[in-house]
Protein backbone atom coordinates (compact mmCIF):
# COMPACT_ATOMS: atom_id res chain seq x y z
CA UNK A 1 0.00 0.00 0.00
CA UNK A 2 2.78 2.79 0.85
CA UNK A 3 5.06 1.50 -2.22
CA UNK A 4 1.57 2.03 -4.35
CA UNK A 5 1.59 5.39 -2.68
CA UNK A 6 5.11 6.51 -3.12
CA UNK A 7 4.60 5.31 -6.80
CA UNK A 8 1.47 7.68 -7.00
CA UNK A 9 2.74 10.78 -5.41
CA UNK A 10 5.90 10.55 -7.02
CA UNK A 11 4.03 9.99 -10.68
CA UNK A 12 2.15 13.51 -9.73
CA UNK A 13 5.42 15.04 -8.79
CA UNK A 14 6.74 14.50 -12.34
CA UNK A 15 3.31 15.21 -14.15
CA UNK A 16 3.73 18.77 -12.07
CA UNK A 17 7.33 19.12 -12.98
CA UNK A 18 6.51 18.72 -16.78
CA UNK A 19 3.76 20.96 -16.66
CA UNK A 20 5.90 23.46 -14.97
CA UNK A 21 8.23 23.28 -17.38
CA UNK A 22 6.26 23.96 -20.52
CA UNK A 23 4.18 26.69 -19.25
CA UNK A 24 6.87 29.02 -17.75
CA UNK A 25 9.55 27.83 -21.08
CA UNK A 26 11.31 31.38 -21.56
CA UNK A 27 13.44 31.47 -24.53
CA UNK A 28 16.78 33.32 -24.13
CA UNK A 29 15.74 37.17 -24.10
CA UNK A 30 19.23 37.79 -26.55
CA UNK A 31 18.30 34.64 -28.75
CA UNK A 32 18.73 36.00 -32.28
CA UNK A 33 17.05 33.51 -35.27
CA UNK A 34 18.29 33.11 -38.63
CA UNK A 35 15.33 34.67 -41.03
CA UNK A 36 13.36 31.81 -42.20
CA UNK A 37 12.20 32.29 -45.71
CA UNK A 38 8.22 33.28 -45.58
CA UNK A 39 6.53 34.78 -48.24
CA UNK A 40 3.42 36.48 -47.92
CA UNK A 41 1.47 37.34 -51.59
CA UNK A 42 4.20 37.48 -53.98
CA UNK A 43 6.83 39.04 -51.91
CA UNK A 44 9.44 37.71 -49.49
CA UNK A 45 8.64 38.32 -45.60
CA UNK A 46 11.42 38.89 -43.57
CA UNK A 47 9.54 37.99 -40.33
CA UNK A 48 12.74 38.95 -38.33
CA UNK A 49 14.44 42.28 -38.52
CA UNK A 50 16.91 44.31 -35.76
CA UNK A 51 16.24 47.40 -38.02
CA UNK A 52 12.09 47.18 -37.51
CA UNK A 53 11.39 47.57 -33.65
CA UNK A 54 7.69 46.72 -33.74
CA UNK A 55 6.55 43.37 -31.20
CA UNK A 56 5.85 40.50 -33.58
CA UNK A 57 2.32 39.72 -32.32
CA UNK A 58 1.80 35.66 -34.47
CA UNK A 59 -0.43 33.62 -34.87
CA UNK A 60 -0.15 30.14 -36.04
CA UNK A 61 -3.12 28.37 -37.65
CA UNK A 62 -4.39 27.95 -41.02
CA UNK A 63 -6.71 28.59 -43.65
CA UNK A 64 -8.72 25.30 -43.87
CA UNK A 65 -9.12 25.79 -39.72
CA UNK A 66 -12.80 25.37 -39.19
CA UNK A 67 -13.18 27.32 -35.33
CA UNK A 68 -10.02 28.14 -33.81
CA UNK A 69 -8.50 30.14 -35.82
CA UNK A 70 -11.40 32.44 -37.28
CA UNK A 71 -12.30 32.93 -33.92
CA UNK A 72 -8.40 33.85 -32.86
CA UNK A 73 -8.10 36.37 -35.71
CA UNK A 74 -11.55 37.59 -35.39
CA UNK A 75 -10.33 38.21 -31.57
CA UNK A 76 -6.80 40.05 -32.80
CA UNK A 77 -8.93 41.97 -34.83
CA UNK A 78 -11.07 43.16 -32.21
CA UNK A 79 -7.76 44.18 -30.40
CA UNK A 80 -6.23 45.88 -32.84
CA UNK A 81 -9.21 47.89 -33.58
CA UNK A 82 -9.42 48.94 -29.72
CA UNK A 83 -5.69 50.28 -29.55
CA UNK A 84 -4.68 53.73 -30.41
CA UNK A 85 -2.74 54.87 -33.12
CA UNK A 86 0.74 55.11 -31.83
CA UNK A 87 0.49 51.50 -30.48
CA UNK A 88 -0.55 50.15 -33.41
CA UNK A 89 2.29 51.37 -34.72
CA UNK A 90 4.70 49.75 -32.38
CA UNK A 91 2.86 45.78 -33.41
CA UNK A 92 2.89 44.13 -36.25
CA UNK A 93 0.46 41.34 -36.10
CA UNK A 94 1.31 38.18 -38.51
CA UNK A 95 -0.42 35.22 -39.00
CA UNK A 96 1.41 31.94 -40.19
CA UNK A 97 0.14 28.72 -41.72
CA UNK A 98 0.87 25.69 -40.36
CA UNK A 99 -0.59 24.07 -43.42
CA UNK A 100 2.25 25.39 -46.58
CA UNK A 101 1.03 21.92 -48.37
CA UNK A 102 -2.39 23.73 -49.04
CA UNK A 103 -1.87 27.10 -47.97
CA UNK A 104 0.23 29.40 -50.70
CA UNK A 105 1.48 32.90 -49.54
CA UNK A 106 -1.31 34.82 -51.66
CA UNK A 107 -4.06 32.19 -49.59
CA UNK A 108 -2.23 32.91 -46.28
CA UNK A 109 -2.17 36.57 -46.69
CA UNK A 110 -6.09 36.87 -48.09
CA UNK A 111 -6.68 35.18 -45.11
CA UNK A 112 -5.33 37.33 -43.04
CA UNK A 113 -6.26 40.76 -44.54
CA UNK A 114 -10.14 39.22 -43.92
CA UNK A 115 -9.98 39.66 -40.68
CA UNK A 116 -7.83 42.96 -40.62
CA UNK A 117 -5.66 45.09 -43.28
CA UNK A 118 -2.83 45.10 -40.32
CA UNK A 119 -2.61 41.48 -40.40
CA UNK A 120 0.03 39.57 -42.13
CA UNK A 121 -0.31 36.62 -43.58
CA UNK A 122 2.59 34.18 -44.45
CA UNK A 123 3.52 30.79 -45.67
CA UNK A 124 6.48 28.96 -46.42
CA UNK A 125 8.17 25.18 -47.06
CA UNK A 126 7.25 22.81 -44.70
CA UNK A 127 10.71 22.67 -42.86
CA UNK A 128 10.57 26.42 -42.76
CA UNK A 129 7.15 26.14 -41.22
CA UNK A 130 8.45 23.04 -39.16
CA UNK A 131 11.43 24.80 -37.98
CA UNK A 132 9.76 27.99 -37.14
CA UNK A 133 7.10 26.04 -34.86
CA UNK A 134 9.86 24.40 -33.10
CA UNK A 135 11.36 27.30 -31.82
CA UNK A 136 8.04 28.57 -30.32
CA UNK A 137 7.37 25.16 -29.03
CA UNK A 138 3.92 25.37 -31.57
CA UNK A 139 2.19 21.80 -31.30
CA UNK A 140 0.39 20.60 -34.34
CA UNK A 141 -0.13 17.63 -36.00
CA UNK A 142 -2.12 16.56 -39.43
CA UNK A 143 -5.25 14.59 -39.06
CA UNK A 144 -6.47 12.52 -41.42
CA UNK A 145 -10.41 12.79 -42.49
CA UNK A 146 -11.85 9.95 -43.82
CA UNK A 147 -14.76 11.00 -45.93
CA UNK A 148 -14.42 14.43 -45.93
CA UNK A 149 -13.54 16.92 -49.05
CA UNK A 150 -10.85 18.25 -46.84
CA UNK A 151 -8.95 15.19 -46.33
CA UNK A 152 -7.44 16.65 -43.92
CA UNK A 153 -7.05 18.84 -41.00
CA UNK A 154 -4.49 20.35 -38.75
CA UNK A 155 -4.87 20.39 -35.06
CA UNK A 156 -2.68 22.62 -33.38
CA UNK A 157 -2.57 24.43 -30.13
CA UNK A 158 -3.74 28.25 -30.14
CA UNK A 159 -1.77 31.15 -28.75
CA UNK A 160 -0.11 34.69 -29.71
CA UNK A 161 3.31 34.61 -29.64
CA UNK A 162 5.04 38.21 -28.88
CA UNK A 163 8.43 37.62 -30.64
CA UNK A 164 11.34 40.61 -30.63
CA UNK A 165 12.32 42.11 -34.01
CA UNK A 166 15.36 39.62 -33.53
CA UNK A 167 12.63 36.55 -32.93
CA UNK A 168 13.05 36.34 -28.88
CA UNK A 169 10.23 34.88 -27.16
CA UNK A 170 9.12 37.83 -25.22
CA UNK A 171 5.37 36.68 -24.32
CA UNK A 172 2.33 33.99 -25.26
CA UNK A 173 -1.06 34.48 -24.31
CA UNK A 174 -3.49 31.39 -24.79
CA UNK A 175 -6.62 31.24 -27.17
CA UNK A 176 -9.06 33.46 -25.69
CA UNK A 177 -12.28 35.04 -26.12
CA UNK A 178 -11.07 38.42 -24.87
CA UNK A 179 -9.41 40.39 -26.93
CA UNK A 180 -8.76 42.87 -23.56
CA UNK A 181 -6.04 40.00 -22.94
CA UNK A 182 -4.19 40.70 -26.33
CA UNK A 183 -5.00 44.51 -25.72
CA UNK A 184 -3.12 44.28 -22.55
CA UNK A 185 -0.14 41.73 -23.36
CA UNK A 186 0.26 44.94 -26.34
CA UNK A 187 0.33 47.60 -24.14
CA UNK A 188 2.43 46.15 -21.20
CA UNK A 189 4.89 45.10 -24.51
CA UNK A 190 5.15 48.41 -26.28
CA UNK A 191 5.00 50.44 -23.39
CA UNK A 192 8.37 48.32 -22.24
CA UNK A 193 9.77 48.43 -26.10
CA UNK A 194 9.77 52.46 -26.01
CA UNK A 195 11.50 52.83 -22.61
Amino acid sequence: MKVKILVLAAALLAGLGARYAVDHFEEPKTAAVSNFALETGSSPMNLFDANDERVRVVYFGYTHCPDVCPTSLAILAASLKSLPEDTLQAIRPVFITLDPKRDTPDAAKEYAGYFHPMIEGGSGSEDTINALAKKYGVLYQVTELEDSAMEYAVDHSSYFYFLSPEGALLEKVPHTLNPNMVSDAIFRLTETATQ
